[in-house]
C-alpha cells in the first residue's frame, strides 16, 4: 500500500474499536485460554512492558517493523517480537517506554516516531508482563541500528503481506504451555510468529481491516 496512501487514512484509525481479546484469542492455542482463565491477574502483580507496532515507508509503500531477538536464556529468547521492553522508573508513562526501548533496540530517534492509537494490553504468563502495544508512525524511511545484545535482525513487513490471510498458519509446536501443540501462528519471511506478538498482529490487522476496504488496503 502506498505510505502516502496510508498516512491520510490514518485519521479513520484513531476512533476505532479495539476487538482486545476476540481478535488474540485467533492467535492462543487452547492450552494457554485455559490457563488464562484460572489466572488472577491482582495475584500475580505482572510487571509492565510497552511495545512499538512502527509503521514507515520503504519504496513509498508502507511497511511494519519486527525484530529478531537474540538467542539466551530465557523465555523469549530468538522469538520474533516488536521493539519495545519493560518499563523503567525514569519513564514518565508507558508510551515514553515504547519510544524509549525502541529508540535503544533498532535506532530510531523518539523524536521521529508518533504515537497514533493506544492499542489493547497483554498479559504473557510465562514471563508475567503485562505489555502495552502502541502504534507509532515514521513518515521517513529510517536508519536502522540495530542494538547487538538485543536484536539479532530486523523484519520488514510489507502491509500488502500483513494483510494477506496466506501468511497464517498452525504449527505443532513445544511452549510453556505444552509439548508439540498446535498453535495459530503467522509466517513472515520465514519466520514463524507466534505468542504474544501474533496476537498483537491479530488486532492490529482486525484494526486496520475494520477502518479499510479489504480490496483497497
Amino acid at each position: 500500500m502506498d505510505f502516502q496512501h496510508f498516512l491520510k487514512i490514518i485519521p479513520n484509525l484513531v476512533p476505532a474499536v479495539l476487538p482486545a481479546f476476540a481478535s488474540h484469542e485467533k492467535m492462543m492455542p487452547v492450552e494457554r485460554k485455559e490457563l488464562l482463565e484460572k489466572i488472577n491477574l491482582k495475584e500475580k502483580n505482572p510487571r509492565e512492558a510497552a511495545v512499538t507496532m512502527l509503521f514507515y515507508p520503504k519504496n513509498n509503500q508502507a511497511h511494519l517493523v519486527l525484530i529478531v531477538r537474540n538467542s539466551y536464556e530465557g523465555v523469549h529468547s530468538a522469538q520474533i517480537a516488536f521493539p519495545g521492553g519493560k518499563f523503567e522508573v525514569g519513564d514518565s508513562n508507558l508510551k515514553e517506554t515504547a519510544l524509549r526501548e525502541t529508540e535503544e533496540e533498532i535506532g530510531i530517534s523518539r523524536d521521529k516516531i508518533e504515537i497514533v492509537k493506544d492499542f489493547s494490553p497483554l498479559y504473557i504468563p510465562p514471563s508475567n508482563f503485562m505489555v502495552y502495544p502502541f502504534l507509532g508512525i515514521c513518515i521517513e524511511e529510517p536508519a536502522f541500528v540495530l542494538d547487538p545484545q538485543e536484536v539479532a535482525s530486523i523484519i520488514e513487513l510489507p502491509l500488502e503481506v500483513f494483510k494477506n490471510d496466506a501468511i497464517l498458519t498452525v504449527e505443532n509446536l513445544s511452549t510453556s504451555y505444552g509439548s508439540f501443540i498446535e498453535v495459530p501462528a503467522f509466517k513472515i519471511d520465514g519466520h514463524i510468529v507466534w505468542g504474544a506478538t501474533a496476537m498483537m498482529l491479530s488486532e492490529l490487522k482486525d484494526v486496520l481491516l475494520s477502518v479499510f476496504d479489504t480490496g483497497k488496503l
